[in-house]
């Protein structure tokens, strides 16, 4: 870093505390954990708007998790991919569909490593602006002087409604047809487009089971130039190399959300467990051998499920700070974990909610929510069986169909 980088970052972080912005990991997770009663509170709303209310998208930025993943350089408080998952597990505990949104928005800091400095001074004057869009490259991109002409329509655009800038992944074209990389490695090339949300037109028709809040709605962009700086692809980073600058640190924090959601429901059951009484017997739950067993094998599939999160996490960050070389195994595990953390999550939730039985069913009560949200996002990518089928070719030496969730940048 020159003296002048280091001046100019000692006056972004004395504006920031100016601002009353958290710069630290233990300071940010203190702010979530307490916003977390007051989204619990407020997931009835947060479901019927089918988007997050203005105000629930401010309460956000104040906890700093749309900065959380800002780099050093820029005077963030980089959070390692540990610290980023606890503080989506304290969201997601108060409301799964602000957890949701909140680790999408957090991708600003993590794009920012694929962009020249003086782009991401440009377009992100502020750490804790809101990025959201579809990495799919879903959209067409024609080669004009200058940039891309594109154009396209992506589905699932959770948190775009909120967003500042919108980032899509799309096919490059000219002259109409397929573009092949320069030095021959794809015959097709995709790149990621970064266009302002003034750019972009919603399409409401995010009516769903579960995440109702996150506004997870289809939108168009309609030939809109997009600068060739303004453009990226995720095996390319431009700044400074660290373990956030790997092609999947996009995907680690997103396994917080449902761990989050199977942590609140074991609470909740365990609360109600210890009070009520079996109307038939007279027999207490808490001396009920159904009870305890099913909470005992919830923990442990839970603290077994979270476990491996963590362990798979703290071994690729250690490798990767160090400028190591992950093992396949290593390179296997977190994607694994990520899987086993939905599923795991989705099981939890639901045993409770049977457990609960006729106090599961009505929408007033959280159980309800949590079931369906469980639901929705086990249907991510990231808890499909395409990473079973990517990683389990991987570690036998074959080719990984989703090969961005294994890191793989060859």
């Amino acid at each position: 870093m020159t003296t002048a980088q280091g001046q100019e970052q000692a006056q972004d972080q004395q504006g920031r505390q100016h601002r009353g912005e958290p710069g630290s990991a233990a300071e940010i997770l203190a702010r979530a954990e307490a916003l977390a009663p007051v989204l619990r509170e407020r997931a009835g709303e947060i479901e019927r708007n089918r988007t997050l209310p203005p105000d629930v998208v401010e309460l956000l930025r104040g906890t700093g998790v749309f900065r959380m993943t800002s780099g050093r350089e820029w005077g963030g408080p980089e959070l390692t991919s540990m610290d980023q998952t606890r503080v989506v597990e304290a969201l997601a505990y108060g409301d799964a569909s602000a957890a949701w949104c909140a680790v999408i928005g957090a991708n600003t800091g993590l794009i920012a490593n694929f962009l020249d400095g003086a782009t991401v001074k440009e377009v992100y004057p502020r750490q804790d602006m809101v990025t959201a869009g579809v990495l799919a490259p879903a959209g067409h991109a024609e080669r004009v002087p200058g940039g891309f002409r594109l154009s396209g329509r992506w589905s699932f655009g959770s948190g775009v409604a909120h967003s500042d800038w919108v980032n899509s992944g799309a096919f490059v074209f000219e002259d109409g047809k397929p573009y092949a990389s320069p030095d021959g490695s794809n015959p097709h090339e995709s790149r990621q487009f970064l266009v302002p949300r003034s750019a972009v037109e919603t399409v409401d028709n995010w009516d769903t089971t579960g995440l109702c809040g996150t506004g997870s709605c289809d939108y168009t962009i309609t030939d809109v130039f997009v600068p060739e700086n303004h453009t990226f692809t995720f095996y390319e980073p431009r700044g400074r190399i660290s373990p956030l600058s790997a092609p999947e640190s996009f995907m680690r924090a997103l396994c917080g959300v449902p761990l989050g959601v199977a942590r609140a429901a074991l609470d909740h059951a365990r609360g109600i467990a210890t009070s009520r009484v079996d109307r038939m017997t007279g027999t207490a739950w808490s001396d009920s051998f159904r009870v305890q067993v099913a909470l005992a094998e919830c923990e442990a599939d839970y603290n077994a499920a979270r476990e491996g999160v963590y362990a798979a996490m703290t071994r690729q960050w250690e490798v990767l700070a160090a400028g190591g070389d992950l093992t396949p195994d290593e390179r296997a595990a977190p994607p694994l974990s990520w899987l086993h953390a939905f599923r795991t999550s989705r099981a939890v939730v639901g045993r409770l909610y049977d457990l609960l039985q006729a106090w599961s069913i009505n929408r007033s009560s959280p159980m309800d929510r949590w079931l369906r949200d469980t639901a929705t996002m086990c249907q991510n990518l990231t808890a499909q069986d395409v990473v079973l089928e990517s990683v389990g070719a991987y570690l036998l030496g074959g080719t990984p169909k989703f090969r961005i969730s294994l890191g793989i940048t060859t």
